[in-house]
Parts: C-alpha cells; sequence; structure tokens
C-alpha cells in the first residue's frame, strides 16, 4: 500500500509493453501520490512533480513508491 502524500513513479514494468502507448507517464518523471479514489477502490489521484498536471482514475497497483534514495 503506497502512503499518501508519497513521492511515486508509474511502473511500467507491471504492464505488457504493448500497452505502453496507452499511458501518458514518463518513465523518470516523480508524482506525488494523494491516494485512492473513495467511489473508484484500486484507482488513484498522483500529480506530476514538475508540471502540476494531475491524474486521475489510473490504477494504484502501477505506481511505486520511492525509496529514500530515489528522492
Amino acid at each position: 500500500m503506497i502512503t499518501q502524500n508519497a513521492l511515486v513513479k508509474f511502473d511500467y514494468k507491471k504492464l505488457p509493453e504493448e500497452h505502453h502507448e496507452f499511458y501518458p507517464f514518463k518513465e523518470n518523471q516523480v508524482y506525488i501520490f494523494l491516494g485512492e479514489i473513495a467511489q473508484m477502490p484500486g484507482h488513484c489521484i498522483v500529480i506530476e512533480m514538475k508540471s502540476g498536471k494531475i491524474f486521475s482514475g489510473y490504477h494504484t497497483e502501477n505506481f511505486t513508491e520511492l525509496t529514500e534514495e530515489e528522492c
């Protein structure tokens, strides 16, 4: 489970390569995990750190919390 307000990255390793083009996330980009959507269990809201762009409705399981070394 990802901690609310944690820094995360989108983990493309968890997806088949043919699905990569359908996601707007960048591999080396950092996002802020705002949390799971109450009415959509398993889906979350994240904010891209650089641009402030908000993404919602994506599967929580596709994000990985950054370690201290990655921050």
